[in-house]
């Protein structure tokens, strides 16, 4: 006879002539359901398991609010301004004069020269400019109204500029050697042996060459810097610095190099 391990069979026979009220033989009685029933509820789990973030992503966010909850205030506009009538009419453009272009003079080969220059009886009664243009000769002549008197008053540049950025860097006559042989001739050492070094100086030259606000940045004792200073008041009269062709006031900065008699 084959026994069916599937079946409860096999269960009769071993609790045969044994008392059946017994544990064991409810327990393997009913071992086949149990093992069904686990592994369905083991399945149905493992699913419910995986397919959780699945789910997730399907449920919609309640967070974002997609519907328009603003309060939508009303702004009264200023009243549009009228047009001021009865205004007077604008004056008329000034008559166009002949304008004759102003070519710089310069000393040069006469087989250089590319432009005309022109003379003082054609620039008389016309405007001077970068270029020549042709008036209107029949345009209406206009009179300005008269000013009340002040005339314009043209601030004067007393800005200091440096040597840097300057057009024409000012000079001491003869060049930076004639300046320090200036120097020195007139220079007077100390009384100390072998004093040696440099006294840096600065000052600023002014629109007509005279040096003001001379001081030392940084000298080697014994008087050095305050001698210095004597020197420099007592230098003639510099070239000023230019820019865009005015004189202007500059800074300047120079070394000073000492080194006493052996």
């Amino acid at each position: 006879m084959k026994l069916d391990l599937l079946k409860n069979q096999w269960l009769e026979i071993v609790f045969e002539g044994r008392n059946k009220n017994y544990g064991a033989y409810e327990l393997r009685k009913s071992i086949t359901k149990n093992t069904i029933r686990a592994f369905i509820i083991g399945t149905l789990v493992f699913g419910i398991a995986v397919s959780i973030p699945t789910i997730l992503r399907m449920i919609p966010d309640s967070s974002e609010d997609t519907t328009l909850d603003q309060k939508i205030t009303t702004v009264k506009l200023p009243p549009k301004e009228k047009p001021k009538e009865n205004l007077p009419p604008p004056p008329p453009p000034p008559p166009k004069v002949d304008q004759v272009k102003f070519v710089k003079p310069v000393v040069a080969k006469a087989e250089e020269v590319v432009e005309e220059i022109v003379v003082i009886k054609e620039i008389k009664d016309k405007n001077i400019g970068k270029e020549t243009i042709k008036g209107d000769p029949d345009a209406d002549l206009t009179v300005e109204p008269v000013g009340t008197g002040v005339a314009a008053v043209v601030e004067e540049d007393n800005t200091v500029y440096n040597t840097a950025g300057i057009e024409v860097k000012p000079e001491f006559p003869g060049g930076i050697e004639k300046f320090y042989s200036f120097v020195q001739r007139n220079y007077q050492m100390p009384d100390e042996e072998g004093l040696k070094g440099k006294v840096y100086v600065t000052f600023v030259v002014e629109k007509d060459g005279s040096l003001t606000d001379i001081k030392v940045l940084r000298d080697i004792g014994y008087g050095t810097g305050k001698e210095a200073i004597r020197v420099l008041k007592a230098t003639p009269r510099w070239n000023p610095g230019e820019q865009n062709g005015k004189k202007v006031r500059c800074t300047f900065s120079l070394p000073i190099s000492l080194q006493s008699a052996e």
